[in-house]
C-alpha cells in the first residue's frame, strides 16, 4: 500500500536534511555515546568489543528517528545538542582521567 502524499515531504532540502541526519548525526550520536560508556562502565575493554555490534544497532535506531519531525533541520539541532553534551561529558570525564 503506498504511502498517502499529504504525508510526505516535498521539499528536496527537507529530504537532504532528514536523510543526511539520520545517517551522519545518528552515527555521530551513536559512536559519542559508546565512548561515554567506556568513562561510565567498570571494564572499558569489554565495551570497546561490544560496541562493534551495539553502535550499529543504535545506530539503526537513529536512522528511524529524523523521519518522525516534519522539519529535518529539526532533527539536525537535536542531533547536535545531544552530541554536544555527550562531547563535553566525554571530554570532561577524560580529563579526570586521561589514560583511558
Amino acid at each position: 500500500m503506498p504511502a498517502n502524499p499529504k504525508y510526505l515531504s516535498e521539499s528536496p532540502w527537507q529530504k537532504l536534511a532528514k536523510i543526511s541526519a539520520g545517517l551522519i548525526g545518528g552515527y555521530i550520536v551513536s559512536a559519542l555515546l559508546h565512548l561515554c560508556l567506556v568513562l561510565w562502565l567498570p571494564s572499558p575493554k569489554k565495551v570497546l568489543i561490544t560496541s562493534i555490534y551495539t553502535i550499529f544497532i543504535v545506530w539503526g535506531a537513529l536512522l528511524v528517528i529524523p523521519y518522525l519531525f516534519k522539519n529535518g533541520w529539526k532533527a539536525w539541532a537535536l542531533y547536535g545538542i545531544i552530541s554536544i553534551a555527550l562531547y563535553g561529558i566525554y571530554y570532561l570525564g577524560n580529563q579526570q582521567n586521561p589514560f583511558v
